[in-house]
This record gives C-alpha cells, structure tokens and sequence, in this order.
C-alpha cells in the first residue's frame, strides 16, 4: 500500500507543480479563470498527473494490488477505509478539479476507470476469502466512479461514491460478524480452518437471521437492483455513459457495453 501510494503521490505532486509553474498558483478560484490559456497538450499532463495520484489512493489500474493486501486489518477498520475515508479521496479530488481536464485526460480517465472496472470485477470470481471478495468489489465500484468523472457526470460519480459507501459499509460490518461467528465455531470445536474462506462456510442463515437479511440488503444495493440507491446511481453513470457515447461515435460504446458487463459480474 505504501510503496504504490508512494508512486501516486510523484504523479500527483507533479501535476501540483506543474500547475504553479505554469499559472503561478494554486488556489481553485483562479486556476478555474485562468486555466484556458494553458498549451493544451501541457493541460493534459498537468490533468494525467492529477489523475495518477487518483489511481494510487483509489486503486485503479495499473496500482490497485495494494488494496486487497490491506484486508489484513481488522473488518470494523476495512469498512471505514472503503466507505469513507482512503479510497473514497481519489474519486473526490478527481470531482473538485474537474475543471482543470480536457477532453484528452477525461477520455484517459474513463479508459482507466473501464479497465479497473471490469478486470476488478473478474478477479473477485476467482477467491475464496470473504474479505478479498469485498476489496476487489470496491475496486471495481471505484471503476465506475472514475468512468462517471471521465464522461463528464462528476455529480452522477459522487452520488455513487456516497451510496456505495453506506451499502459497502454494510456488507463489510455484515462480513466481519460472519468471520467472528467462524473464529467462535473454530475455538469451540478445535477444527484447524480458515475463518475469512468461503468454502467454510454455507448455511449461516439459520444461525444468523439478522445477518443474513442486512447482508442480502447491501448485496442488491451492491448490484443496482432496482429500488435500492445502488440502482439509483450506478445507472446514472451507465445511461450517462450511453450518451456520452452515441454522441461521441460507435466506437465508444464499448464503456458503457462494458459497465453492463461488469454490472452482471457484480451481481
């Protein structure tokens, strides 16, 4: 997490360098006046080494290997991380200085964003601890978020970073009661087993009715079903994402055919 983080945080300390060099500050209120009269191809490096410390903090291809690893912290903690606080600062930066894109880097973004996205989505298929399921969910989530920023629905991208973050939070204080419940059962019955591995588990509805109900809850929010917000904002960004690309050309429609995709993956 660090040493990823590390190379985030050269980009994006760049981008802020950069644009002190070239505007001489770095206050919102006149970059926002001023950020016309950048060279176009220097506004979409400043915009592409912005956006590098995004894809460090919020774990988007290529440095999103660190957040899996991370699940080696306490669950109440995971919760936190991805509901609130550490990955959510990426997708947050990126909608303050929105701004300062062109249309060159928002493309970039969005391709990013597609990419985590969906190789996110596929890599959580194949494991079986409960808590890499969940870290590789959010990366995927985040995918989204950066697609939203990408084609220019900034505000469709935050609504679904807020949502996201009370159905995650959820699905993760769910998990971390099911891994408790299994560390009980391994102390109980002296059985040498993992606590956080799927094939442990199966049937824990019996035994933890008011899990089961939250924990279902948050997995169709999770999923978009309708009239959960999960619904409400990933397709915001999907429909968005359809007409941003019919007015772009057919080409582009392989970002939101691929959100579609990605969104059955989920469920």
């Amino acid at each position: 997490a660090f040493v990823l983080n590390r190379i985030g945080d050269a980009a994006f300390l760049t981008g802020i360098l950069m644009l002190f060099y070239y505007i001489g500050s770095t206050d919102f209120e006149v970059l926002s006046i001023t950020v016309d009269s950048i060279d176009d191809g220097v506004l979409t490096a400043i915009g592409l080494c912005l956006f590098g410390g995004c894809v460090g903090k919020s774990a988007q291809f290529p440095l999103s290997g660190w957040l899996p690893d991370a699940m080696e912290g306490p669950t109440s903690v995971s919760s936190l991380i991805h509901a609130a606080t550490m990955v959510a600062a990426g997708v947050f930066l990126l909608a303050t200085v929105f701004p300062l894109f062109n249309e060159s880097a928002l493309l970039f973004i969005a391709i990013i964003g597609t990419i985590t996205a969906a190789s996110a989505a596929y890599f959580a298929l194949g494991q079986y601890d409960i808590k890499r399921i969940l870290a590789f969910s959010t990366i995927s989530q985040l995918g989204f978020m950066m697609v939203g920023i990408g084609i220019g629905t900034w505000d469709a991208a935050l609504f679904h970073l807020v949502t996201h973050a009370f159905f995650k939070c959820l699905l993760f204080l769910s998990e971390g009661a099911i891994i408790h419940e299994m560390a009980h059962l391994k102390a109980h019955s002296q059985l040498d087993f993992d606590p956080q591995d799927l094939r442990n588990m199966g049937g824990l509805k019996k035994y933890m009715p008011k899990t089961f109900i939250l924990m279902s809850v948050a997995s169709l929010a999770l999923a978009g079903f309708p009239f959960t917000s999960g619904y409400l904002s990933k397709d915001s960004i999907v429909i968005s994402a359809f007409e941003w690309a019919l007015s772009k050309g057919d080409f582009y429609l392989i970002i939101p055919i691929s959100l579609i995709t990605v969104s059955i993956l989920t469920a």
